[in-house]
């Protein structure tokens, strides 16, 4: 009797195979691939994320757009792809979505307005690169990426269907969105604040 042929996966995955995965696998979905979101973040990435969403919050009381923090789906299809065949399904560590039309039981069906990605090293190239292209082509009209060691953040603007960098900030400066009048974000303030290592005396040696 032969033996029964081991299922092979696919190579290419949908949010019709991402709603089948449990509840305990954290992963996104960027051009039909799948990218796992194991281990979660660190503590400096969360202390950002939570200051942020604090000031993102507080900005945008009364208003109606939207602040999403992570874990939260967003999903991006591609042109003839319906909503169970979506290709893309990420995760933005903040989303803000001023369309209410865009958001359902699941999550985001479309771009959200202004997506903020808090770096680390495990995700660094995937932001940077992948996701970067993906909000692009698909109109996210703002982009923050932050880099909480190195302690600065670019913003993106999209200009044309292309992003246009319009900021470069360090930690002694204040982020300012460009679709948001108003809405500025002292970067000190939302950063863990730095622990100062003091070197010990070399111990005192008679005869040197």
């Amino acid at each position: 009797m032969r033996a029964a042929a081991k299922r092979k996966l696919p190579d290419f995955f949908t949010w019709s195979d991402y709603l089948q995965w449990p509840d305990s696998m954290r992963s996104e979905i960027i051009e039909g691939q799948i990218y796992d979101m194991t281990p979660a973040p660190g503590t400096m990435h969360q202390e950002v994320l939570t200051n942020l969403v604090y000031h993102f919050c507080d900005f945008f009381k009364g208003k109606p757009c939207k602040v999403f923090a992570a874990p939260f789906d967003v999903r991006l299809a591609e042109k003839k792809e319906t909503g169970r065949s979506c290709s893309n399904v990420v995760q933005p560590d903040i989303s803000i979505i001023c369309d209410p039309d865009k958001i359902d039981e699941k999550g985001c069906v479309g771009a959200p307005d202004l997506v903020v990605e808090i770096l680390s090293p495990s995700t660094s190239s995937k932001d940077q690169i992948r996701k970067r292209r993906l909000y692009e082509r698909h109109g996210v009209r703002e982009y923050w990426l932050i880099h909480p060691t190195e302690r600065y953040a670019h913003v993106l603007v999209l200009n044309a269907g292309k992003y246009e960098l319009v900021g470069f900030f360090d930690d002694k400066e204040t982020l300012e969105s460009k679709i948001f009048a108003g809405l500025t974000v002292k970067f000190a303030e939302i950063l863990p604040v730095l622990k100062v290592v003091k070197e010990r005396a070399a111990p005192f040696k008679a005869g040197s």
